[in-house]
């Protein structure tokens, strides 16, 4: 397989050093959030009451054009914290744990931890509860600091869902919404994620030792559940449902099954097309999620502050991957098109300017250099991203030329295969070959959005040197099965 580094002048990277960084050690906070659109009011959609991770934005660079390595969580997160790639990591599901398949990787914060760090994991960092323990955190990681439900409807469904599927084997849950009504944030999990790590700013404030303080967030994961204020901040009648006629035509594979909404108690495993009624209420639990976790991430920032850490703390907020809302009539994930593989990431850091946006495609794999540079830390070898220190210094950076995502699907008469996907600023091409030793070409998509981003145009003539020049660039980058 092609060196992933003869990828790197291919895709136009500029690399710059000496950008006048301070050389002191920084404590770094590192945000994780499931399940989140890049669709935030910072990202333009005024719709969304995202107020503290606006500010954050503010005082920080936003990224445009982040992609996933893996649209489903643990394989997503399993390559961001090895800064590794899926067919380096073989972590391609959300169930694989990093370390089963990686035990001799040398992860994100067992760096940090080994350069003299005290490294923290509170909430989901990874998938697995005690994934990356005690390798990785200098303390075992604190989970499970909420109800998943709080109303008594919705505790006596997960009882009865979770009887179901010791009894059956079938994975099951409550219901998919819940409206908490008048109650405490700390009641649902998120809120005792953020009161956790606010005690444990508070005493780090005290500890002259650089921190690495994971902190991750569950919502907006299913079920869309949280308290009735953020519900309430949201008018179910004016929520748009997505048009399910403008639908890719031509993509082979890349559709989702919906297998992970199918698994909560009001949703039929029938189903294959949702209601618009269901529609607006799923779309409204989910944005009521996303400023139930907005205004957690505010609680843990306003502690970095108030005790003065936030003067010499890096600040990485950032999405393992997106999600479908009745997109093109789709839900969940699991696919290498646009609306699963684009995410959020925010970068902010006391030395530099705030208030950045770049437009640059950047990827998830980079984050692991990136926090190394930027923090003054040494950088490990063999990572598969780029630090994006130039770009945080100057977004208009030229970068690089394209972002991979990939995804295993499965072909009628094929079997597996992989789907290893390129965005660049207009094309997003994908290969599926065959999973065995010839690594077979079964199919080709490319989409063009700036012509039409609903048709597969692969079969163009009009396209032919772009389906060679993009070939090109997936071969050398080495992402792709090879025989």
């Amino acid at each position: 397989m092609t060196s992933l580094k003869k990828f790197l002048p291919c895709l136009g990277f500029l690399i710059l050093s000496n950008l006048g960084f301070s050389a002191q050690r920084m404590n770094v906070l590192f945000i994780a959030v499931d399940d989140l659109r890049p669709e935030l009011n910072c990202y333009g959609n005024k719709e969304i009451h995202s107020p503290h991770i606006d500010a954050l934005a503010a005082r920080g660079t936003l990224f445009e054009r982040t992609y996933c390595q893996v649209a489903v969580c643990g394989a997503s997160r399993a390559s961001l914290m090895t800064g590794l790639r899926p067919q380096t990591t073989r972590c391609w599901n959300y169930k694989t744990p990093m370390r089963e398949k990686n035990p001799d990787a040398l992860s994100l914060p067992q760096h940090f931890k080994a350069q003299g760090y005290h490294a923290l994991s509170i909430g989901k960092i990874y998938h697995a509860h005690n994934d990356d323990f005690p390798q990785g955190w200098s303390e075992k990681p604190l989970r499970g600091l909420g109800q998943q439900y709080a109303s008594p409807a919705g505790i006596a469904a997960h009882k009865k869902a979770t009887r179901i599927q010791k009894e059956t084997g079938v994975r099951s849950n409550g219901p998919s919404i819940e409206n908490g009504g008048d109650m405490s944030d700390d009641i649902y999990n998120d809120g005792g994620v953020a009161k956790a790590a606010v005690e444990r700013l508070q005493k780090l404030a005290k500890d002259e030792k650089p921190f690495f303080l994971a902190v991750g967030f569950s919502k907006p994961h299913l079920p869309f559940n949280a308290p009735a204020k953020y519900w309430d901040l949201y008018d179910r009648e004016k929520i748009k449902v997505p048009s399910r006629d403008k639908v890719i035509n031509g993509l082979p594979y890349d559709r989702s099954t919906w297998g992970e909404l199918k698994n909560y108690s009001d949703i039929s495993k029938d189903i294959k097309v949702l209601d618009d009624a269901k529609t607006r209420e799923l779309i409204h639990g989910y944005r009521a999620s996303v400023s139930y976790m907005d205004a957690q991430v505010g609680r843990v920032i306003k502690a970095l502050d108030e005790t003065g850490l936030g003067k010499n703390t890096i600040i990485i907020l950032w999405g393992d991957h997106g999600y479908y809302l009745g997109d093109y009539g789709e839900w969940c994930k699991h696919t290498t098109y646009e609306v699963a593989a684009q995410v959020p990431l925010i970068i902010a850091s006391p030395q530099l300017k705030g208030g950045q946006r770049t437009k640059a495609l950047t990827e998830l794999v980079d984050l692991f250099p990136t926090i190394c540079d930027v923090s003054g830390n040494p950088t490990p070898k063999k990572l598969h991203g780029l630090s994006l220190k130039p770009l945080l210094k100057d977004p208009t950076t030229e970068w690089r030329a394209g972002a991979f995502s990939q995804y295993f699907k499965n072909k009628k008469g094929a079997g597996k295969v992989l789907g290893t996907s390129l965005r660049t600023h207009r094309f997003r091409y994908t290969e599926w070959r065959k999973k065995d030793h010839t690594g077979k070409l079964e199919d080709i998509t490319l989409i063009d959005f700036q012509g039409n981003p609903h048709e597969n145009v692969a079969a163009n003539p009009a396209h032919k040197d772009t389906l060679k020049k993009l070939a090109e660039l997936v071969k050398k980058s080495g992402t792709g099965i090879t025989p």
